[in-house]
C-alpha cells in the first residue's frame, strides 16, 4: 500500500519564537506548544511529503470522519537533554510500532518508520531550546493521527492525517495519589481497543473518573469488565503493586495498554533480582494485603506520569492508607530510569537514542 518513500522534508521556519513568554518553572501540563510541528497526510493511498512548519490552527470541514467515527490514536513520548546539551529520546522504536499497531485496530494506515524519525528528529532539532536541561524537566512529544475525509458514512476513512506537536514539561502529578478501585464503570473490554492509544479510550474515562475526582481521588484503578474482581490499570499509568518484597503486575492483553515505561520498570526490577510477578491481580488479593502489612506500596508507570506512588485507595466504601516507605522501589526504579533518560548512567539495554 505505500510506496517506496522520499524523506526530504519541507520546512517552513516560524519567523519568531514564543520561548521567551514561557516560565519553565510553572508549567501547567500540555498546555504550552513549542514553535514548530510535524505534518503529513495520507491521499490517494499514500503518504505525501511530510512538513514541518510553524505551531499554528489547522481547518477540517465539519465533516471530517474523525469527528463523527473516532478515527483518532496517538502517542506519548519524551525527549531529554544531559548536561553537555545532547538529545535523547527514551525507545522511540517502541512508541513508533505502537502507534501502528494502534492505527490498524482502527483500520488507519501505518506511518512509516523512516518519515516517523526523519520529522521526529528534525523537529527536535529545531526546537531543542525547549528542552530544558536537569531531572524533572523534559520535552513531551505527541504523534498521532486522524480521519479527515469529509463524509458521514460511517466507514474508514480514506484520507488521514499524522501529526507531532510538543510541549516542554514538568511532573504530571505533583504529590502522592490517591485511587478508586473501580466497582462499575470499565475502561475496555475482550476484543475491544484498550490495547490501543485509541482517543475514544480516554474520552470514556472522563466520566467516572470525575466522579472519583468528587470524592477526593485523582484516579481509578480500572477493573475487568466481566466481574470487576481484578485490577489492571489506572488511567493514564500502569500498576504495580509491591507485596512483601515481590513486585505484581496485571498482563497486558485486548484491555490494557502494553506500556513502554511498564516494560522498563519490569526489566529494571529484574536486573536488581526482584521477583516481578506477571498475573491476575485480585481486588480481595490487595485489600488483604493492606490489612495484614504486606502490601509494601502500589505504584503507577507511564510516560507522562513517570513513576507515582499511590498512597491511598478506596473499595467496597473501605478506604486503605498505605505508610510512606524509606528505599521505595518507587523511588529506586524511578531515579533509576531517570539517570537512563537523561545520560546519566549507563544504558545496558540500548534504550537511549541520541538525535544528532
Amino acid at each position: 500500500m505505500i510506496n517506496p518513500l522520499n524523506t526530504n522534508l519541507d520546512i517552513q521556519k516560524s519567523e519568531t519564537s514564543k520561548i521567551e513568554n514561557v516560565d519553565f518553572e510553572n508549567l501547567a501540563f500540555g498546555r504550552t506548544f513549542t514553535d514548530h510541528m510535524f505534518v503529513c497526510d495520507f491521499i490517494d493511498g499514500k503518504w505525501q511529503q511530510p512538513k514541518i512548519m510553524p505551531y499554528q490552527a489547522m481547518t477540517f470541514e465539519p465533516s471530517a470522519r474523525v469527528f463523527h467515527y473516532g478515527q483518532a490514536v496517538f502517542e506519548g513520548m519524551k525527549a531529554y537533554k544531559d548536561n553537555a546539551g545532547k538529545i535523547w529520546l527514551f525507545r522511540p522504536e517502541a512508541n513508533h510500532k505502537r502507534i501502528n499497531i494502534s492505527s490498524a485496530r482502527l483500520a488507519m494506515p501505518e506511518f512509516p518508520k523512516d518519515y516517523f524519525f526523519a520529522g521526529l528528529e528534525t523537529l527536535l532539532k529545531m526546537d531543542k531550546e525547549w528542552i530544558q536541561p536537569g531531572i524533572g524537566n523534559s520535552l513531551y512529544i505527541r504523534p498521532f493521527v486522524i480521519a479527515t475525509e469529509p463524509a458521514i458514512s460511517a466507514s474508514p476513512a480514506s484520507t488521514y492525517r499524522f501529526m507531532i506537536i510538543c510541549s516542554p514539561a514538568k511532573a504530571y502529578y505533583s504529590g502522592k495519589v490517591r485511587v478508586l478501585f473501580a466497582e462499575k464503570y470499565s475502561r475496555s473490554a475482550d476484543g475491544g481497543v484498550g490495547f490501543a492509544k485509541a482517543a475514544g479510550n480516554y474520552a470514556a474515562q472522563f466520566y467516572p473518573t470525575s466522579l472519583a475526582q468528587e470524592k477526593g481521588y485523582q484516579q481509578i484503578i480500572w477493573t475487568d469488565a466481566h466481574t470487576h474482581e481484578y485490577l489492571e490499570e489506572a488511567g493514564t499509568m500502569n500498576i504495580f503493586f509491591r507485596i512483601d518484597d515481590r513486585l505484581v503486575t496485571a498482563p497486558t492483553s485486548d484491555r490494557i495498554l502494553d506500556g513502554i515505561t511498564r516494560k522498563s520498570i519490569i526489566q529494571l526490577a529484574e536486573d536488581s533480582g526482584v521477583t516481578v510477578e506477571i498475573r491476575r491481580v485480585p481486588v480481595t488479593e490487595i485489600k488483604e494485603a493492606a490489612r495484614n502489612g504486606s502490601l509494601k506500596e502500589i505504584f503507577g508507570a507511564g510516560t507522562a506520569a513517570v513513576v507515582s506512588p499511590i498512597s491511598a485507595f478506596e473499595h467496597g466504601n473501605e478506604v486503605f492508607e498505605i505508610p510512606d516507605l524509606e528505599n521505595s522501589y518507587a523511588s529506586k526504579f524511578k531515579k533509576q530510569l531517570q539517570d537512563i533518560q537523561h545520560n546519566l548512567s549507563e544504558d545496558i539495554h540500548g534504550w537511549r537514542h541520541e538525535v544528532k
